[in-house]
């Protein structure tokens, strides 16, 4: 069915698609290599933008290693001044669950990993306002 619109759309040709015909045959105007430098250009900024930010982000990342440690070192020290019995829950503070199989230092983990994940999200809900 295609090919029976296209061969009656080739038949039938007026003026105007015989002129446009003609026009588009021509030749292509001199423009002494003016496109392929404008598509050579996007291309570039196309290319910059794709590394932009993989790029910040990994400069970013090694000026932030010194302080980052520096960071991790400074709370190493502070866990050691704080005492034990503040970062050890004691385990009447931690849900009985009856009839579960888990011992306590696993279900010590999984509240401290909660509360953690819990923490980071306040905290970069706060960051982002």
């Amino acid at each position: 069915m295609t090919l029976k619109i296209i061969n009656m759309a080739e038949k039938l040709r007026d003026a105007e698609d015989r002129w446009l015909e003609s026009m588009f045959a021509a030749e292509p105007i001199a423009d002494d290599g003016f496109s392929r430098r404008v598509v050579g250009r996007i291309r570039r900024r196309i290319w910059i933008r794709r590394l932009a930010l993989p790029v910040a982000m990994l400069v970013g990342g090694v000026i932030a290693l010194k302080p980052a440690s520096q960071l991790l070192l400074a709370v190493s020290k502070l866990l050691t001044v704080v005492p034990q019995d503040v970062v050890v829950a004691p385990a009447e503070w931690l849900p009985q669950m009856q009839g579960v199989a888990i011992s306590g230092s696993i279900m010590q983990t999984a509240i401290y990993g909660a509360v953690l994940l819990g923490v980071g999200l306040l905290g970069a809900k706060m960051l982002t306002e």
